[in-house]
């Protein structure tokens, strides 16, 4: 069951999209086939100037070559949203997170921290690239909430997330052809995730059936995938994919994901319309926090499914 597919991610464009045209519509229909089927797809979407791109990868080169005294200060009380790294799990793996990066102060707390004399074009990046890139994250969900026919949970449901952006570096192998892992196999737990990476391929999908699609990455687009919490939110409804990172050969990737989270307190919980016979219940309310902490318990990581064993009604 550990094969590779030659299958593609489905490609949606997403540009110069007006809500409730026609191609508005057909996008909306591509999006619920894909989400359904894989989980996730890849997205066309031109919101994000390229210079923009060209410089988040300039930013996060810079960012990680930092001593590691100082990436250290990027604390959170939050599992996985400070700095991550120096895993003997996963040593080529190294992680940084910047809390509410659509948010101007946020990211520039989170930069003087790091640059007590400030880095402004740092900041100015950062800040640009999330507040572009989260149009398409509501986009996404506005779609998903459209075409499942509960319209009227819009607004509350776009209300009741931040913006974590969660940016990666990792190692290269060594001249071998060898393959190691970047990152161990696992699903997001947030609602959405938009990944953007260089041109240093890595990201495997894995298919319903057990299959590893290999995504090839494009300066052009974006990758688009569903958390376990919007899994749980749409009754099951939507697929959230297992994932992971494969490296060989010797160049690094970075890559950056945008990750809508649930916000501290908040209750996820599927909307009555999308229970009934056919759908019963599959999960019991939850807060996100408390997920979270769960998966990263003992038993969080040993379970098949860490969002049934915390929270299934069945």
């Amino acid at each position: 069951m550990d094969g590779e597919s030659s299958l593609k991610l489905p490609l949606i464009d997403f540009s110069n999209l007006e809500s409730g045209g026609p191609k508005w519509e057909l996008a909306k229909a591509q999006v619920k086939e894909a989400l359904e089927e894989f989980g996730c797809f890849e997205a066309s979407f031109d919101k994000v100037p390229i210079e923009v791109r060209k410089g988040l990868f300039e930013a996060l080169e810079e960012l990680f070559n930092l001593p590691l005294e100082t990436k250290l200060r990027n604390v959170s009380q939050k599992p996985f949203h400070g700095y991550v790294g120096q895993y003997p799990m996963a040593p080529l793996f190294e992680s940084m997170g910047v809390d509410d990066s659509t948010i101007p102060q946020k990211v520039q707390d989170f930069t003087n921290i790091l640059w007590p004399q400030g880095n402004p074009t740092f900041s100015k990046v950062i800040e640009t690239y999330s507040q572009q890139l989260s149009e398409l994250d509501e986009m996404v969900r506005r779609m998903v909430l459209e075409s499942l026919g509960v319209e009227k949970y819009m607004e509350e449901h776009l209300e009741s997330t931040n913006y974590l952006l969660r940016v990666m570096k990792y190692k290269g192998t060594d001249q071998s052809n060898e393959t190691k892992i970047g990152l161990h196999s696992h699903t997001d737990k947030n609602i959405v995730t938009i990944l953007y990476q260089n041109h240093v391929e890595g990201l495997q999908v894995q298919t319903k059936d057990g299959k590893w699609i290999n995504f090839q990455p494009s300066p052009h687009s974006f990758v688009a995938m569903i958390g376990d919490s919007f899994h749980a939110w749409t009754n099951g409804r939507l697929h959230s994919p297992y994932h992971r990172v494969m490296m060989s050969g010797e160049e690094v990737r970075y890559s950056a994901g945008l990750f809508s989270i649930p916000k501290a307190g908040y209750i996820v919980k599927a909307p009555e319309e999308l229970v009934d016979e056919q759908h019963p219940l599959l999960f019991n309310p939850f807060d996100h926090v408390q997920f979270l902490q769960f998966y990263y318990t003992e038993a969080g990581q040993k379970a098949q499914s860490a969002l049934k064993t915390f929270c299934g009604a069945t």
